[in-house]
């Protein structure tokens, strides 16, 4: 039996051979003054391919570079001083989703969506002056106030000509910015108090999309919960994490946890906002939130009166990446649906791809979130359904945009929060 070796195994290797791994005076090329992948998470990855035929981008370019794998490579070599951040890493990223996808299918549970974060905050700097001034005024200046998002959606009607074709079509024709949420919403007459959640009122949501809130709130009262809605909170942050902004997302998280410390839960409806509040730690550790997706909620909290009928309507319901990937809701919002006498539920070929909305990637990235876009409306046209059901505004705008392209075949599809298909099915008058 041979002796233990005192000397650490490869150190007597031949005269300018060693093992795969970085040269010892390695000079990282991470910016140290920005957030940047952390080499244990990068160290998770084991390239093993698996999560490339997962991968909506790789799927349709076929480039190694367009994969995850490709882009922790890319991240890799960085990080070992083998590359730099330049305009051709910066591609790499910007072409990226961060559906998450590939998270949902790991063996290795690598923290995709964390890396990709902290890399599009080192790709920044790089920018034109004049697109790092448009995103300082977007995620720095207006989400984070929400009088100033409630301004922009008051002054769309005016704007509106001036946008890009594509911000047009993609922006809800109509807005509510003066419209204000109850602070306290009460169960009806007969129905016990089960308990008080919060409610994420959000930014885009409750000034595009404020009667999904309304429907949220009866909801939620009709099954027993009385729902506060702080004042003081803010946007949640998620554009900005997502868009490299993350000491504008640090900042946000730490306002909404202190807004929200005191709730049993919070409950949010978007699920964008939901994924990234629930990884809140990731960004400051003080905050953590008892966050709940409003589908999942009603789920697993189950309800206390059973909805009535709707007329006959083929609904189909969308996963959100976010919801699908992130928080792992399938089943949840297709159970309480077809708690709904009418309601036949059909899936979408293809359902749990990415309709390539990704916050404000259908923005900076039209060309490849047009044609995700495009064959998502394909695919919902196909079911011949009267509804789509949405839970994330961002892919609620992408699909009406992508179905009102593919003209009158498809144009006539209703998209809806599955919130609002319970709401009606309640028939709860409006809130007052």
């Amino acid at each position: 039996m041979t002796a233990a070796r005192d000397v650490p195994l490869g150190t007597d290797l031949p005269e300018g051979a060693r093992f795969i791994g970085r040269e010892a005076d390695f000079v990282s090329g991470w910016r140290v003054d920005l957030d940047a992948p952390t080499d244990a998470d990068l160290n998770t990855c084991v390239a093993c391919g698996l999560c490339l035929p997962h991968c909506p981008t790789y799927r349709l370019t076929g480039e190694e570079s367009a994969s995850p794998r490709g882009r922790i490579a890319a991240m890799r070599a960085v990080s070992d001083g083998t590359a730099v951040v330049d305009d051709t890493f910066r591609s790499f990223m910007d072409l990226c989703l961060v559906c998450r996808a590939c998270e949902d299918v790991c063996p290795s549970h690598v923290r995709f969506g964390r890396m990709m974060e902290r890399a599009r905050t080192q790709v920044e700097p790089l920018r034109s002056r004049r697109a790092r001034i448009a995103r300082w005024l977007g995620l720095d200046v207006v989400l984070p106030r929400p009088w100033l998002v409630r301004t922009a959606a008051a002054f769309q009607p005016i704007a509106r000509p001036f946008l890009p074709r594509r911000m047009r079509a993609i922006l809800p024709r109509r807005a509510a910015p003066f419209r204000r949420l109850p602070a306290v919403t009460e169960p009806p007459a007969g129905v016990a108090v089960r308990g008080t959640v919060a409610l994420l009122s959000g930014c885009v949501q409750d000034s595009w999309f404020h009667e999904v809130n309304q429907a949220t709130l009866r909801v939620l009262a009709r099954n027993g919960w009385r729902v506060t809605v702080p004042r003081a909170q803010r946007c949640c942050g998620a554009l900005a994490a997502h868009n490299g902004r993350l000491r504008v997302a640090r900042r946000l998280a730490r306002s909404n946890a202190r807004v929200f410390a005191q709730a049993d839960a919070v409950i949010v409806n978007a699920a964008g906002c939901g994924a990234h509040m629930q990884s809140y730690t990731d960004l400051d550790e003080t905050a953590r939130l008892p966050v709940r997706d409003l589908m999942g909620f009603l789920h697993d909290e189950g309800l206390v009166a059973e909805p009535g009928p709707l007329p006959t309507t083929r609904v189909a319901y969308h996963d959100a990446c976010h919801a699908l990937r992130a928080q792992g809701i399938r089943g949840q919002p297709r159970a309480v649906l077809g708690r709904i006498p009418g309601i036949e539920l059909v899936e979408i070929p293809g359902g749990d791809r990415c309709c390539g909305a990704a916050g404000l990637y259908n923005v900076t990235e039209p060309e490849m979130s047009g044609r995700l876009m495009r064959a998502k409306a394909e695919a919902v046209a196909s079911t011949r359904v009267n509804v789509v059901a949405s839970a994330n505004p961002g892919c609620s705008m992408q699909l009406v945009a992508g179905l009102r392209a593919l003209g009158q075949n498809a144009e006539g599809i209703e998209v809806v929060h599955p919130v609002e298909l319970l709401d009606r099915a309640y028939g709860v008058p409006a809130l007052r």
